[in-house]
């Protein structure tokens, strides 16, 4: 079974090294030293923590697809029919071809938050509601 080092592991769980070194030393997470003193998790102990420790998505409740990309809209281009919105989800890069009737609606500019949702060849965009409002 493969090990993970610490950076590893938190590139993978998508927080950040600090959070699970947190996880290892309060006993949620198994770690062993190497040699070098470096901490390091074992590929099944981390799939069995990841799979008991993810995070209820309340999106998940309104929506079939999983992958999902929250990230911030960097550049929009509207024409007179469609719109082409980039958005970079931490390291990546999502480009979502839409209507600009759909784009105006959303509200999608430049420096918003939006999250792309990609269902097989599909992207769903959608925009970060206000506290406390739910999406119709």
């Amino acid at each position: 079974m493969p090990m993970f080092r610490i950076s590893e592991v938190a590139a993978l769980a998508g927080v950040s090294g600090d959070t699970v070194r947190r996880w290892v030393d309060s006993g949620r997470l198994a770690a062993a030293r190497d040699a070098h003193g470096h901490r390091s998790v074992d590929g099944a102990d981390l799939a069995a923590f990841l799979r008991a420790d993810v995070p209820e998505d309340p999106a998940r409740q309104v929506s079939s697809a999983r992958n999902r990309f929250r990230g911030l809209v960097t550049a929009v281009h509207r024409d007179g029919v469609m719109a082409q919105v980039e958005i970079q989800a931490g390291p990546h890069r999502v480009v979502s071809l839409m209507s600009r009737e759909a784009a105006d609606e959303l509200g999608l500019d430049v420096g918003s938050v939006a999250a792309a949702i990609v269902k097989s060849t599909n992207v769903v965009v959608e925009n970060e509601p206000a506290r406390g409002q739910r999406h119709g």
